[in-house]
């Protein structure tokens, strides 16, 4: 049975969390703090978008979008990240379908674009791609990737929320 997605609840926070941190155990550039940085995110109303998979009941993925500033202004732009999916549920498209359905959400909203900080690979199949205009200091510029909504202006240096940081 494929996976519903939903927005979280407020119920889900525990799961949610515990979920982050099975996925992330064995992930090649976790930070460790993944779970923490969506507790923080959601403690500061900074997530904007939250969507869970749930699948007979059982969470099987989560993905946050949160605001992120370019040259310390808000401009409409948002970072894709954690995404999170249980290591049992992988390779059967939920974080696909998690990630399609928030960018989907930021569109309707009205956001100018998103960037995430991951595998190049595994993102350009949504449409993100370094972009020049866009910098996140001290990362690889193949790593760190946009997808402008509708030809968004937005050029300089992004931090995301101090969730990530902190």
């Amino acid at each position: 049975m494929p996976a519903r997605i939903r927005d979280e609840r407020e119920s889900d926070a525990g799961a949610i969390a515990s979920l982050i941190e099975r996925a992330f155990l064995t992930a090649k550039h976790a930070g460790g703090n993944e779970a923490a940085i969506v507790a923080a995110l959601r403690a500061a109303d900074a997530l904007s978008v939250s969507l869970v998979a749930e699948s007979d009941g059982i969470l099987t993925g989560h993905v946050a979008f949160s605001p992120v500033l370019i040259d310390g202004r808000d401009m409409g732009w948002f970072g894709l990240g954690p995404l999170a999916v249980a290591p049992e549920h992988r390779h059967h498209g939920t974080g696909a379908a998690l990630v399609r359905q928030g960018l989907a959400r930021l569109r309707a909203a009205g956001a100018s674009g998103c960037v995430v900080l991951g595998d190049p690979d595994y993102y350009a199949r949504f449409g993100f791609a370094p972009d020049r205009a866009l910098v996140l200091p001290d990362v690889p510029a193949p790593y760190f990737q946009a997808l402008r909504f509708d030809d968004a202006e937005g050029a300089g240096i992004v931090a995301y929320h101090p969730a990530f940081t902190g």
